[in-house]
């Protein structure tokens, strides 16, 4: 019974989306480029189940390059229509259209001069009459088995918000970076906004070594520095090499006397580098992905081949890279 019920639900909730298909019309193109020439904000509003998918209607246009927010109806009527300019557009969002709270707001937004968005589900009734463009969100009937508590209809209006916002982003072009923009704190933002050259080691951090000293050498600076590697370079900068504590390791176990070798005898040449205005997952992406074994360092050079900087995993993971 439980399985069966839940089941039903699903069933019923999804049937109301797929009838939202058709009602993608001409009148929603226009609502939605009359929200593409808004030169202000898009209020939405909604009174009870509607007010609660209102606010997430107007957070997603908010987070996907659309300024919005939500003005609930009841404190609009006692003072927060002041929120409201002429320049705006108001969502409205009422499945019988005859919310008290909504009603009585229309005619001073109407007077304000902002644009009306109806999103309800019959077209005949007061919100219906007096929008400027009308989104039809009816639906058939609700999943509760009592035909009263909002599920269905408030399913088909999230829905019909989301695409409402997904042909904005299209039409603006909005990127993933424009995104990251919006959410600089989460681990989204850090993985989009976040360059090599924000987290690298640099200066005396940075552990390099001229070509032509000794394993021991890159061994007291790699120790010194504490990052399990060390760049080699010429004597302009150029990375030429790259010696690991793990090469050391292998070496000296076959032969200690290589600690007092030149270090080019053991080095890694051409070993793997990155850019640092290159995103930070992108250096986190490289280091996983190299055969046959994942590395744990990645030094940083410029468009010239000079070492500007090191990075360590620990300094990616610390980021929340992952």
């Amino acid at each position: 019974m439980i399985k069966d019920k839940a089941i039903e639900t699903l069933k019923i909730e999804a049937e109301a989306i797929e009838n939202l298909i058709p009602r993608v019309d001409d009148e929603f193109e226009s609502a939605v480029k009359a929200i593409l020439k808004c030169p202000a904000r898009v209020v939405v509003t909604g009174m009870g189940k509607s007010g609660h998918i209102g606010r997430k209607i107007a957070a997603t246009l908010a987070s996907t390059g659309t300024p919005s927010f939500f003005m609930h109806p009841a404190e609009a009527f006692h003072g927060d229509l002041g929120m409201v300019t002429e320049h705006d557009i108001v969502i409205a969002i009422s499945n019988s259209g005859e919310s008290s709270e909504i009603v009585n707001i229309l005619p001073v937004i109407r007077r304000i001069g902002a644009s009306i968005i109806a999103m309800c589900g019959r077209r005949d009734s007061t919100l219906g009459k007096n929008c400027d463009y009308f989104i039809n969100i009816g639906v058939e009937r609700e999943a509760c088995p009592l035909g009263l508590a909002p599920t269905a209809s408030t399913t088909a209006t999230l829905a019909m918000g989301d695409a409402i916002a997904m042909a904005l982003m299209e039409k603006k072009k909005f990127t993933s970076q424009d995104f990251a923009m919006f959410h600089p704190g989460g681990a989204l933002g850090r993985k989009l906004l976040l360059t090599v050259a924000d987290v690298m080691h640099i200066d005396e951090e940075n552990p390099i070594i001229e070509i032509g000293k000794t394993v021991k050498d890159a061994l007291f600076v790699m120790t010194e520095k504490g990052l399990g590697a060390v760049s080699v370079v010429d004597n302009k900068n150029h990375m030429v090499g790259i010696i690991t504590d793990g090469i050391i390791r292998r070496a000296i176990s076959k032969d200690k006397s290589l600690l007092d070798e030149s270090v080019e005898n053991i080095m890694k040449e051409e070993p793997l580098t990155i850019l640092p205005d290159k995103l930070a997952a992108a250096a986190l992406s490289v280091m996983e992905k190299h055969k046959p074994r994942p590395v744990t360092v990645l030094p940083v050079v410029d468009k010239n081949n000079v070492v500007v900087g090191i990075v360590h995993l620990t300094d990616l993971l610390r980021q929340g890279i992952v």
